[in-house]
């Protein structure tokens, strides 16, 4: 009788959806993300700047996949699409909105259908999670040493190093659970987001270090438009003093402190074996280099080490054969590709995310997929895992049948980008555009400048073609299958641009129990 398999439906949201019920077959989910990980600093990807042994795991026993995307290249409306299935202009979080909680996610659908649910670490959308049987979550973006956490009941800090305590937690709900539910976990870690603060086991594991320097990290921007030397997000000339993990002056005032923390230098002075060297040029660039790349992955080899704690737990318990385990990143990360750190930008290291999934039993192991995955397919695969048809309102695909090797032949050959944050943080400026399987346009509106790449003669996006007089009808090709997704996607307002409204930044906390209308 475990076996057994049967139909029932549910309503939700005005939706009658049918659900096949057995907590004894319906597969487990855990979702494990971190914030900024970008695929260059994952050995499964190739990494030549770090190993990532535990992640590499669930490539080895499962599947990686080359391909996947980001719509919106930036923490919170990620965090927002992941969960609702929807872009940005739909779900409601352009920029860092708040996330209006009463609309459907993919949480509503798997509690109501069974699932027990649970969210820890980054939340990052300014309200309080929902659909959630139990959450706790880091206020706004969090801090890496002695964290508070927000909970139904209140704050509460927990002494430590923020990835071991989401680690912790994500065990204890493991552990606590009830044992007649499948579960949905989501993993949210802080790290490896600025301010890069790694803890001291691993922060002396990369202090020596010589990191290889990026192939592109001295690109000279030579057939680029304004949009890229004009943001602020340049390894050379944008860490600041806080960055670098410089030491402020003795007898400073705390507002003093700070103002020199946030200046970026162009000296630094170094005292090594009681000598004082003094750093500029090209000798300070390479050292700020190295300083940003060390502190950056020694956060990355704690989720790593986490991640293996996350793992083993499962294979020790049993339960490793029945749960569908996810890798991710909110988005890409620039590690000095580009002369750059962040994200925003529609360049390959800022949108591709690292997307590593193991499945027991119907993933093959070692399996490699090229197909084009978005970030939107996430609530919709999850919803397929357990048994659950995707809503006709999410605007992505099951990513199933990619999973079991298959390869629909409707699947997308392109995807549409949007980034809104114009003015905002690194002055990076707003665009939208659309990647095929070999070409990128990109269009900056607000300067109404062009970029156009062919991926496969320059995978660095280093020469600008949308002026070469042999490109144009590719150029054309590309603009109207642009507009074509535009209009599917019902993103139909070309200079649109949403200032965050109802609530506080969730990049500076404020997070509590929403007011019960």
């Amino acid at each position: 009788m475990k076996h057994l398999r049967f139909l029932l439906s549910f309503s939700l949201f005005g939706l009658s959806l049918p659900i096949a019920t057995s907590a004894a077959t319906r597969p487990n989910i855990l979702y494990i993300m971190s914030d900024d990980h970008g695929a260059g600093a994952i050995s499964a990807y190739g990494s030549k700047v770090n190993q990532t042994p535990n992640i590499d795991r669930l490539a080895r026993d499962g599947i990686r996949f080359n391909d996947c995307f980001c719509v919106n290249s930036i923490c919170t409306p990620s965090r927002a699409t992941i969960i609702t299935g929807k872009y940005s202009h739909i779900n409601g979080v352009p920029v860092f909105n708040r996330f209006d909680g009463s609309q459907p996610t993919v949480a509503k659908y798997l509690q109501a259908a069974g699932y027990y649910t649970g969210m820890l670490g980054k939340w990052h959308l300014g309200s309080d999670p929902t659909g959630f049987d139990y959450w706790c979550i880091l206020p706004g973006q969090g801090v890496y040493f002695d964290p508070a956490f927000l909970q139904p009941d209140g704050r509460h800090v927990i002494k430590g190093y923020v990835t071991d305590i989401i680690t912790d937690l994500a065990i204890d709900f493991l552990k606590n659970r009830p044992k007649d539910k499948p579960f949905f976990l989501m993993c949210h870690h802080k790290a490896p987001h600025r301010s890069w603060e790694p803890d001291e086991k691993h922060r002396a594991e990369f202090a020596g270090k010589h990191i290889p320097e990026a192939e592109t990290l001295h690109d000279d921007y030579a057939t680029r438009t304004d949009a890229i030397r004009e943001c602020t997000q340049k390894v050379f000339y944008d860490l600041t003093r806080r960055d670098l993990k410089l030491v402020p002056p003795a007898g400073l005032t705390e507002q003093e402190r700070n103002q020199w923390l946030r200046v970026k230098p162009t000296e630094v002075e170094l005292v090594e074996n009681g000598k004082t060297n003094k750093l500029t040029g090209d000798a300070l660039n390479a050292w700020k280099y190295q300083r940003y790349l060390q502190d950056y992955l020694a956060c990355v080899q704690s989720i790593d080490d986490n991640v293996g704690r996350l793992l083993d737990y499962l294979d020790q318990t049993g339960l490793a054969t029945n749960t569908v385990v996810f890798y991710t990143s909110d988005q890409g990360f620039f590690l000095g590709d580009h002369g750059l750190f962040d994200k925003r930008f529609m360049y390959e290291n800022s949108i591709q995310m690292p997307f590593l999934v193991r499945w027991p039993g119907v993933i093959k192991p070692g399996s490699v997929q090229d197909a084009m995955a978005i970030n939107p397919d996430f609530a919709p695969t999850f919803m397929d895992i357990a048994g659950l048809p995707t809503p006709a309102d999410m605007q992505g695909r099951s990513l199933v049948p990619l999973l079991k090797g298959q390869h629909p032949a409707d699947w997308r050959t392109s995807y549409y980008y949007r980034y809104y944050h114009d003015p905002g943080d690194h002055n990076t400026r707003a665009h939208y555009g659309i990647r095929t399987t070999d070409h990128k346009l990109i269009y900056f509106w607000k300067k109404d400048q062009w970029e156009m790449y062919d991926l496969v003669k320059d995978p660095n996006e280093l020469h600008n073609l949308y002026n070469d007089p042999a490109q144009q009808d590719t150029v054309a090709q590309l603009k109207k299958e642009l507009y074509r997704l535009k209009k599917e996607l019902k993103d139909d307002d070309q200079f649109a641009y949403e200032q965050p409204k109802n609530g506080v930044d969730p990049r500076e906390g404020g997070q509590g129990k929403q007011k019960k209308k």
